[in-house]
């Protein structure tokens, strides 16, 4: 699926940790109604260990740590805002 990238962000922490946003603005289709194709996520130790993305087929879902469960995607924002949320919460060591 062909798009226009909005935003592709990569940071690299002091303690190797790696957190990437990918966001693209794509025609609205069946499993991406809202027109966003995306990928988030945050890798400690070369581990995805929070992710969120609306791979090909599997809709709008969200990785943490083992767990793989839907997402409801409201907006942009939220789904920064929530990804951000989920690896603060894993920095300070809660499940």
């Amino acid at each position: 699926m062909k798009g226009k990238l909005i935003r592709s962000i990569k940071v690299r922490e002091d303690d190797g940790s790696i957190m990437e946003i990918k966001l693209w603005q794509v025609p609205s289709s069946g499993d991406k109604p809202h027109g966003y194709k995306y990928s988030l996520v945050y890798i400690v130790k070369n581990e995805r260990v929070i992710g969120y993305d609306n791979a090909e087929g599997k809709g709008d879902h969200r990785h943490y740590h083992e767990r793989e469960e839907p997402y409801g995607f409201k907006d942009v924002e939220s789904l920064l805002r929530d990804f951000q949320n989920d690896v603060e919460r894993y920095r300070r060591g809660r499940p």
